[in-house]
């Protein structure tokens, strides 16, 4: 009996007996732990400079061009068209470019809408200087294509959501938006048409006496005018301008002055009935975003319980 209460005493079962301690966990094992999984997560998904992808670089040269252009616009009407042709050109390039390189991001959507806008707006600015008495037809084309397309993607960011892109529109929503986002060759057409509406009324200001009839002033003497009258870029006489009348500038401007309006007149009479197109669609985009923001604050009151009753 006395050897079976002291194999019972002995038992590790007994209640009160001692249990050997168990391994204590080093606080660094989890972060030990979190650093591999940290270090795996970067091998299989490593940094990525977003600020340099093929897209995003082929947009900051789209800037240097139109800034480029913009030097070149009063005076040398060849150099600036092509900078600025070949910057619009490029606007189709960086979207074929994220599709190849799998390179799509909300920075260069938004880096190639705000490059698309300023750059339009800027040669806008210059068209208003240009045929003063239009000016205000200008500037309401520059504030229906500003306000259009900020209006259409704040309301795309509240009403769809972060991840949503200002290019899906839902047809239910707005079919001519539908097809007009959604079709890629419906949108180079209507952006390239519209951007070649303005470069040949930008041409036509240096070469059409119809829309510039400073080109038809001369002096008793026969010589061009050597007045800076604004709105008038190809008024100005080279010898105004230029110390050297044999300068690169001057040879230019004396160029300038002859160019040939045949062209350009037949490229703002084809391009036209698009840009008027587009014009309208500015239209019912900032319509259609203006009532889905409205959309979106009639049902928010609506969870707030307003209008109170009284």
């Amino acid at each position: 009996m006395s050897s079976n209460k002291a194999s019972r005493k002995k038992s590790p079962t007994r209640k009160g007996a001692s249990r050997s301690p168990a391994p204590k966990v080093s606080a660094e094992q989890p972060l030990l732990n979190g650093s591999r999984a940290a270090a795996t997560s970067k091998e299989e998904h490593p940094y990525e400079n977003i600020f340099l992808f093929w897209p995003n670089i082929i947009g900051y040269v789209r800037i240097v061009l139109a800034l480029g252009s913009l030097y070149y616009m009063p005076l040398h009407p060849r150099t600036c068209t092509i900078l600025y042709s070949v910057s619009c050109l490029l606007d189709a390039l960086d979207g074929y470019a994220a599709r190849y390189f799998s390179q799509s991001t909300r920075f260069g959507a938004v880096l190639d809408m705000v490059t698309d806008r300023c750059t339009t707006a800027c040669l806008l600015v210059f068209l208003a200087s240009a045929f003063p008495r239009w000016s205000i037809v200008f500037q309401g084309l520059i504030s229906l294509d500003l306000a259009s397309h900020y209006m259409h993607m704040y309301a795309t960011l509240v009403m769809g959501g972060s991840g949503e892109s200002h290019k899906k529109v839902d047809r239910s929503r707005s079919y001519i938006l539908n097809l007009y986002y959604t079709n890629k060759t419906v949108l180079f057409l209507f952006c390239a048409l519209n951007e070649i509406f303005f470069i040949a009324l930008y041409l036509l200001s240096f070469s059409s006496p119809l829309l510039s009839p400073s080109l038809l002033q001369v002096k008793d003497d026969g010589s061009m005018p050597g007045s800076l009258q604004p709105g008038n870029p190809s008024h100005p006489s080279a010898a105004s301008l230029f110390a050297n009348p044999w300068s690169a500038g001057a040879l230019e401007l004396a160029r300038a002055n002859k160019l040939d309006s045949f062209w350009p007149w037949v490229l703002a009479g084809a391009s036209f009935p698009v840009m008027a197109g587009k014009q309208i669609i500015n239209v019912v985009q900032l319509v259609k975003a203006s009532r889905w923001l409205g959309e979106g604050d009639r049902e928010e009151r609506r969870l707030k319980g307003l209008p109170r009753k009284k």
